[in-house]
């Protein structure tokens, strides 16, 4: 790279969300003061900050909690740090400034096991390839390309068979141990794929090759990764599955090339998506690789209680806190408002009521002590500051205690009278997108990601020494790359290109909570159905479309794609093309039917006729049915008009080069720029200081550039950095702190 910047293409963002959204997580907030006892007892923790106060966080925790150690550190579905130190010293540090909450990190028992059954994984097993084997992924060879796994583990040590460790260079690829580093990713996605004792993961007989291309921290390069896909390549696996990516919305990033190449190659690639949704544009490589399965997150069937108040219709979500006792009313209970909580509070009669209280100044047990002390039912607490949030009880209270939005509680505090009561009602859901999953399209092709969803919401799975529940694209994943597994196994002549059409033409539709269909580059094809996807004998590949960006000036046009109909059957079967939706500007023309003999294929092209001055600027997609027998086949479509609005940057990072007193920076630009810029100010006044860089009509793809301090003519410091691009209307920046300090940067 020639040069040492420590962030240079750092691709290990791992796709997991921690369990700090789940009932079942373990949740602290600074609001929330530490009991008094075991102060001398360590615990690790999991602190989240400001993106901004990333760097300075960091380095502070280092200068006044010496002894607190960083065992990780997180940029992706939130900014902060794992810590482990005494109760004290963690008691200390919640009260900083720069945190915004912290989170115990907690191993549980497994539960009942969903997300597997829920998507057909076990009603599979029922059915046989053609040696008369059960389908559970027998003889097939899966890649954990990953942070390695604990292969000693009961419920994985049947299924691992060996692989290599790209970071420390041997052919031990267990997951880090050390206290600056510990890793439990790898082991909880290889669970899910091939758990096989106390779990049962999707493919439960299959083969598991792991590379450790990520070490402690869960960091590691883009080198590293692409070692081991191709090392994969050279071990000859069936499946590679990735449960890694960064924030670069870029089809030709170097891990999204490779695995395309993989896949060339006749490996099956599965990538998580992401978890920066809900925005569009969020999906990150390699989830952008064109020939892999980009797979996003969806809910596997959960319980989820909600209450209503008296009169009205409106129905309010709750998270129960754990270390409470189990939210199960059923009847109507009378509800009365208590302000924070203290012990002055309560209004005199509470006792079998449900009191709702606001959050803050106390912590959650002292308010759920005082309520247990006025003889109240439950106790509802609604949060100081926008947004849901999850929590936990430091003792054990015998009452139920669970959180709500702050605007649902200042609803229910204005509608709370003497005569109100609260029900709670229970809703199954299940098939929902998860909010954190990233959505697509992919820029510059514009194609469709993800390409299907999977169960990525409270996932029990493996990890070193136990079992804990994650949420995340990470989670999601390994149940495609299992899926795949038993495609596999029943379809062995099956190429890449089949097994994907497979799942995406079987894949079932979901919609948002309110009904409403989802977008094709939210969701895809769907959410999977392993059943479905096996037994389908008829497949329609590429499995989604395509038409790329057309300008509004532009004059009416025509564009075709070429779609391979695949009769796997035995017998001859019949293709009939549905007009989709109508749309004006477009005009469809589709073969009506076509006739497929038994084990052949046929290339048919669709076209559309389109007059782009009637379209303004956007995102356009929708899908095109085709029925076959009983089956009806989706498949989604898209184009954009115009620039439309996507990141006109992405992937800073910032660090030391090689040189003395030398800088430097990349950033990826997916449309280029028609003004770039880095302009740095006085952190505390905001008086401009220089350029770091600036450029007209930059091309797109990735910029990088090394800056020396002395021929910036700036003196060292810390700077307030404002990084810009300019296209077409839309303008993006971003503001973060940059250190111009060598000596700091080294210590980092």
């Amino acid at each position: 790279m020639g040069h040492s910047l420590k962030c240079s293409f750092i691709i290990l963002i791992i796709m997991l969300m921690l369990p700090v959204y789940s009932p079942l997580a373990a949740v602290m907030y600074p609001d929330r003061p530490m009991l008094p006892n075991d102060q001398l007892q360590k615990e690790t923790m999991i602190i989240v900050v400001d993106e901004r106060s990333f760097s300075k966080a960091k380095r502070m925790l280092k200068e006044r909690y010496p002894d607190i150690e960083i065992r990780q550190q997180y940029q992706t579905a939130f900014y902060g740090f794992s810590v482990e130190g005494r109760k004290r010293d963690l008691q200390s540090l919640l009260n900083e400034p720069f945190i915004l909450h912290a989170s115990p990190v907690s191993t549980y028992e497994p539960n009942i096991e969903e997300s597997v059954p829920f998507i057909g994984g076990e009603r599979i097993r029922g059915y046989f390839n053609e040696k008369g084997e059960r389908l559970t992924g027998k003889g097939i060879k899966i890649a954990v390309i990953d942070t390695g796994i604990d292969y000693h583990h009961p419920d994985l040590r049947r299924n691992y068979k060996g692989g290599y460790d790209f970071v420390d260079g041997d052919r031990h690829p267990m997951e880090a141990t050390e206290k600056n580093g510990a890793t439990i990713h790898g082991t909880h996605v290889a669970g899910i794929i091939a758990a096989n004792g106390k779990l049962t993961g999707m493919s439960p007989d299959a083969s598991i090759i792991v590379y450790r291309a990520l070490g402690p921290n869960g960091y590691g390069t883009s080198e590293q990764v692409i070692s081991a896909i191709e090392q994969a390549i050279i071990d000859q696996v069936d499946i590679i599955n990735l449960s890694l990516g960064n924030r670069v919305n870029s089809p030709d990033w170097p891990t999204s090339l490779a695995l395309n190449q993989a896949v060339k190659k006749g490996i099956i690639a599965v990538v998580s998506s992401g978890n920066s949704g809900p925005k569009t544009w969020t999906v990150g490589s390699p989830g952008t690789a064109s020939k892999a399965i980009s797979v996003g997150a969806s809910t596997p069937p959960i319980e989820v209680p909600y209450v209503t108040l008296s009169g009205y219709h409106k129905q309010i979500p709750i998270l129960p806190m754990h270390g409470s006792a189990k939210w199960d009313l059923e009847g109507t209970e009378n509800i009365v408002y208590a302000k924070l909580g203290e012990d002055v509070d309560f209004p005199k009669n509470v006792r079998g009521k449900i009191v709702l209280v606001k959050r803050g100044k106390l912590s959650f047990t002292e308010k759920a002590l005082n309520a247990e002390k006025k003889g109240a039912k439950a106790l509802l607490i609604y949060n100081n500051v926008s947004g849901n949030f999850a929590g936990q009880l430091e003792r054990e209270v015998h009452i139920p205690v669970a959180s709500i939005s702050k605007k649902d509680g200042e609803w229910l505090r204005k509608h709370i009278d003497n005569k109100a009561w609260l029900k709670t009602v229970y809703q199954k859901e299940e098939d929902t997108l998860a909010e954190f999953s990233s959505r697509g399209p992919v820029t510059t092709t514009w194609e469709i990601k993800p390409d299907v969803v999977a169960p990525g919401v409270e996932i029990d799975s493996t990890i070193p020494n136990g079992y804990l529940a994650l949420n995340g694209t990470s989670m999601a994943a390994p149940h495609v790359a299992g899926a795949c597994a038993l495609i596999k196994q029943a379809h062995p002549d099956w190429n890449p290109v089949q097994v994907k059409a497979a799942l995406m033409n079987t894949a079932k539709p979901i919609t948002r909570r309110d009904g409403k269909p989802l977008r094709s580059y939210e969701q895809g094809a769907g959410r999977i159905d392993v059943v479905k996807a096996i037994q389908t004998n008829v497949l329609i590949y590429p499995s989604s479309i395509t038409f790329g960006q057309i300008y509004s000036t532009e004059p009416r046009m025509q564009k075709q794609v070429r779609l391979t109909l695949d009769n796997q059957s035995e017998n001859e079967r019949k293709f009939t093309f549905l007009q989709p939706e109508h749309r004006n500007g477009i005009q469809w023309k589709l073969p009506k039917t076509v006739q497929v003999p038994p084990k052949q294929k046929r290339n048919v092209v669709i076209s559309v006729d389109m007059t782009p001055s009637l379209f303004k600027n956007g995102i356009y997609d929708g899908y095109v049915h085709v029925q076959s027998g009983e089956q009806t086949i989706r498949i989604p479509y898209l184009f954009v008009v115009n620039e439309p609005d996507y990141p006109r940057l992405m992937g800073f990072e910032f660090g030391l080069a090689d040189a003395e007193n030398t800088f430097h920076y990349e950033l990826y630009l997916p449309g280029g720029a028609e003004e770039f810029g880095i302009a740095l100010y006085d952190p505390d006044t905001l008086r401009f200081i220089s350029f770091l860089d600036w450029q007209r009509n930059v091309p797109r793809g990735l910029r990088e550039k090394n800056v020396n301090i002395k021929t910036l003519n700036v003196p060292k410091g810390i700077y307030k950095a404002v990084i810009f691009a300019k296209k077409g209307k839309k303008e993006d920046k971003i503001e973060t702190e940059l250190s111009l300090n060598p000596e700091i940067l080294k210590n980092e």
